[in-house]
């Protein structure tokens, strides 16, 4: 595997308006996204980006989370990045389950929101 791009994350984010926000969190401090818009991105695009983290809305329709971590956190080639992912507040079973494969860091939507830089940062400190 390529060594990891310490400016590059993989945002599996649909949501153009919280992506938008997350892209004005970070292009400021001289980070690059790399979008994931489907299933299928998720090994192709963490394969040629190599990113340094892995965004991740564990509530979004068009990309299966659960699968996706699974396939993170399984894959020798993946494993060591680290992810964020966030999730609605009340769901819990999908909080739990998150932290069951694996994911680094969950947090709410709201606090996504209001500190992706922070969070990013901390993810990769």
């Amino acid at each position: 595997m390529n060594q990891p791009n310490h400016k590059t994350i993989l945002v599996a984010i649909n949501d153009i308006f919280f992506y938008t926000k997350v892209r004005d969190a970070l292009l400021p401090q001289g980070y690059r996204l790399e979008k994931v818009r489907a299933q299928q991105d998720i090994v192709e695009k963490t394969s040629a980006a190599s990113p340094a983290a892995v965004l991740l809305d564990m509530n979004d329709r068009a990309i299966d989370a659960f699968q996706a971590l699974e396939t993170l956190k399984t894959d020798p080639r993946f494993k060591g990045i680290p992810i964020l992912a966030y999730a609605s507040h009340e769901d819990v079973d999908t909080w739990n389950r998150a932290r069951s494969l694996g994911v680094n860091t969950i947090v709410t939507r709201n606090e996504m929101s209001a500190r992706t830089r922070e969070l990013v940062e901390e993810l990769l400190a």
